[in-house]
């Protein structure tokens, strides 16, 4: 299946499944005219490259029935009515007191199923079925307060990477699709949820020591002042941040984009939507890859941060 016609239509075939989509000139985007469609042919293009972030992680979504200007809401377990070839995976929610079925989105007619339930947002977990309390990677999640600037974003991302390279880390940089940036840490899946929370807390707080008129780790927005939140407890099981490549339910369809860091200082956040990032994955592939396929352990990180962590396990076979 290639693009979808911008027309309404009822059953499409997407390698070897039948889905229903509808209201496919329903306009989700107001001021530059995106519709329903639009949206559904993004992620058509995108998924080659975006499969990789969702293969085998609970996906949480948010729909925006709509359009990206209403009201949205989050869902984790799948509707009434999912198709069967659409792969789940139960968990116990103690919050809800009952089994979800978390989507599991591991193939294109599943991608086009969730855009037209208009799930503008993804949000897959930070770990993976089979290993479900112990993450791949580690986030630290920058989001400027009322005052702050995105530059200021990009100077506290500057000195995160003075410390991840001090700790002699890889590490990938996105923007958030919105106002702030996103820097993540590939890991080898042996530490909980709880001990690399801990070792992003230090980061964060070693970042705010040295630029303490930007950075700040205080949770309470109101006493933030004009700083650049450095949230480390996004790395808490079942917590999420949007997937790379997800769109974002804001004026101008933006898309949270993997950027070098030469290109930090050079392009905005409004840049990246809809209709620029298909080309750009075309021309230089998925920079963000390496969340997913490299792994690192984190002794001398530990070591380098007086972190007096149990000696990594051998990671579970995932």
């Amino acid at each position: 299946m290639s693009n979808i016609p911008v027309k309404n239509r009822e059953i499409v075939k997407v390698q070897g499944h039948e889905v229903s989509i509808s209201n496919l000139d329903k306009v989700f985007w107001e001021e530059e005219g995106y519709t329903k469609a639009n949206l559904i042919n993004y992620y058509v293009q995108v998924f080659p490259y975006l499969a990789l972030h969702l293969a085998e992680r609970p996906l949480v979504v948010t729909r925006y029935p709509s359009g990206a200007g209403g009201k949205g809401f989050y869902q984790k377990n799948a509707p009434e009515g999912t198709p069967d070839w659409v792969h789940t995976y139960p968990m116990y929610s103690s919050h809800s007191r009952r089994y979800l079925n978390f989507v599991i989105c591991d193939n294109l007619a599943t991608m086009v199923w969730l855009a037209n339930q208009a799930s503008i947002e993804l949000h897959p977990w930070m770990s993976r079925i089979g290993s479900l309390d112990r993450p791949d990677f580690v986030v630290f999640d920058l989001d400027p307060s009322e005052g702050a600037t995105y530059e200021d974003v990009c100077q506290v991302a500057e000195v995160i990477r003075e410390v991840l390279n001090y700790l002699q880390l890889r590490f990938y940089l996105k923007t958030s699709g919105a106002t702030g940036l996103h820097v993540f840490v590939p890991v080898i899946n042996t530490h909980t949820y709880d001990e690399l929370r801990d070792f992003v807390r230090r980061v964060a707080e070693t970042v705010v020591s040295l630029i303490p008129e930007k950075a700040t780790v205080v949770r309470k927005v109101k006493d933030r002042q004009e700083k650049v939140y450095v949230d480390y407890l996004q790395n808490i099981q079942g917590k999420t941040v949007c997937s790379a490549y997800s769109v974002r339910p804001r004026p101008g369809a933006p898309v949270s984009t993997p950027i070098t860091w030469d290109e930090l200082r050079k392009t905005q956040p409004d840049d990246f939507n809809i209709v620029t990032v298909p080309p750009r994955l075309k021309r230089i592939g998925d920079i963000f890859a390496g969340v997913i396929t490299e792994r690192q352990r984190l002794d001398e990180a530990y070591r380098r941060l007086n972190l007096n962590f149990s000696a990594p396990r051998e990671p579970r076979p995932v």
